[in-house]
């Protein structure tokens, strides 16, 4: 359970420092209040809504930042979390039924992973909002304890309603549509409750869900046996967590370049030239080369190494409108060039090339290069510290939390799977 109580734990962080962003707010303020027995309170505030709604607003709030964690070629948390913690909060759950659910998600997007070589951004699919539509179902499908069939008939459901475009990175919308694979899946788990059919073959059949969304058309639908709940992925493929709110596409390079910068104290005016070599598909995901605001800048390699030279470091304060256009960031920027490869690593989940390499040029004309990066500080295989978990947490919980309140909150959910009910994470706040 581990990777669920760091997916979860991370998520909330990330919820808290995004729910006073203008794209919950706006979302915020288009949705109706609900006073019924099982409305959800919104994180911070404590304004209650319909369990849908809940999981719309909080999951909008989890991924505007784009600093929430990653596996299986997406953002597995970011969907189950705030799905989970609207339906568990309804159903009063215990910390250890909520991991639970988390892992029931987990698993069938990890099955879904695997049955498809290809990478779903190059159909121009957001895996997360498409694949975590399906995982979202089978989590609330678990809360709710719902038989084998009509679990079934959860995730059958839930085929129908998953989409999500790569070509709404850098906007709010990328937000919005994570944000619908989490409500969708909380619609669909409650119709199949409820007596909701659908065709219990939308998966696997011709014209299905598996071959839709297959950029190789060829998925491994041969399997017989896909051994869920008996050969667990959660442990095999992880949670990757974030150490900068960029895309993770950028991550191994903004290592890189971080590391050349600080060790030979690189000055912006010392610079010729930046070259990256990424992989094709990374590259893809980064479709702003010169972005204006700090939603763009998210999904710009040209960024992260401008941000990596003018402020030695990759944060939150760096993500402003203000900061993405100064003279210094845009000069940087002009100096950036980016090469790619096809290649694709076959030993981890992400769709990257098998490793990331940065090269500075200096004005004097020597060449500084990077070792090859092949997984970021903070990926499952080079794990962060509890320590530098806590401090990622308080860093961005303060922001809505006094200081205090945001350790003690770490805390509590450090402990999650002994929690008697979730409605007792002191996170949430009930207006009356």
């Amino acid at each position: 359970m581990e990777g669920a109580r760091i997916g979860i734990t991370d998520c909330i962080s990330v919820l808290l420092a995004g729910s006073k962003e203008e794209a919950p707010a706006i979302v915020g303020a288009l949705l109706e209040p609900s006073a019924k027995d099982d409305a959800v309170p919104h994180i911070p505030s404590g304004r209650k809504f319909s369990v849908g709604d809940a999981a719309l607003l909080n999951g909008v709030s989890a991924h505007v930042l784009d600093y929430d964690d990653v596996a299986l070629a997406g953002h597995p948390s970011v969907v189950l979390t705030p799905a989970i913690l609207a339906e568990g909060w309804a159903l009063n759950k215990s910390g250890a039924e909520v991991l639970a659910a988390y892992v029931a998600g987990y698993e069938v997007w990890a099955l879904l992973y695997d049955l498809e070589p290809g990478s779903l951004h190059e159909l121009g699919f957001h895996p997360t909002a498409v694949n975590g539509t399906l995982a979202c179902a089978a989590a609330c499908a678990s809360l709710r304890g719902l038989s084998k069939e009509q679990a079934s008939h959860a995730v059958a459901i839930s085929a129908s309603l998953a989409s999500g475009m790569v070509a709404n990175f850098g906007s709010m919308t990328k937000s919005l549509q994570t944000a619908r694979a989490a409500q969708s899946g909380v619609l669909a788990a409650r119709l199949a409750s409820a007596g909701y059919t659908a065709s219990l073959d939308v998966l696997e059949h011709r014209t299905g869900y598996v071959r839709a969304h297959s950029p190789s058309r060829a998925p491994r639908l041969d399997i017989e046996d896909f051994r869920l709940g008996i050969d667990w992925r959660l442990p095999k493929y992880g949670v990757h967590i974030k150490r900068y709110p960029l895309c993770y596409a950028t991550h191994r390079s903004i290592d890189a370049a971080l590391e050349l910068v600080k060790e030979n104290d690189i000055a912006p005016a010392d610079i010729r030239e930046i070259h990256v070599h990424t992989g094709e598909t990374q590259y893809l995901m980064l479709r702003n080369h010169f972005p204006q605001t700090g939603l763009e800048a998210k999904f710009s390699m040209e960024f992260a190494m401008a941000s990596a030279v003018v402020a030695k470091r990759v944060g939150l304060g760096e993500l402003t409108d203000e900061f993405v256009t100064s003279g210094p960031v845009r000069a940087v920027m002009q100096k950036v060039r980016c090469t790619t490869t096809t290649e694709v690593v076959t030993d981890w989940d992400q769709p990257f090339a098998p490793a990331d390499t940065v090269s500075i040029t200096l004005a004097s004309g020597r060449v500084l290069t990077s070792e090859p990066v092949a997984r970021p500080k903070g990926s499952w295989q080079r794990r962060m510290t509890q320590a530098e978990l806590q401090d990622k947490f308080v860093d961005c919980a303060s922001r809505v939390l006094p200081k205090q309140q945001a350790i003690a909150l770490f805390a509590q959910l450090s402990g999650l799977g002994g929690l008697a009910s979730i409605r007792d994470l002191s996170m949430f706040v009930v207006q009356g």
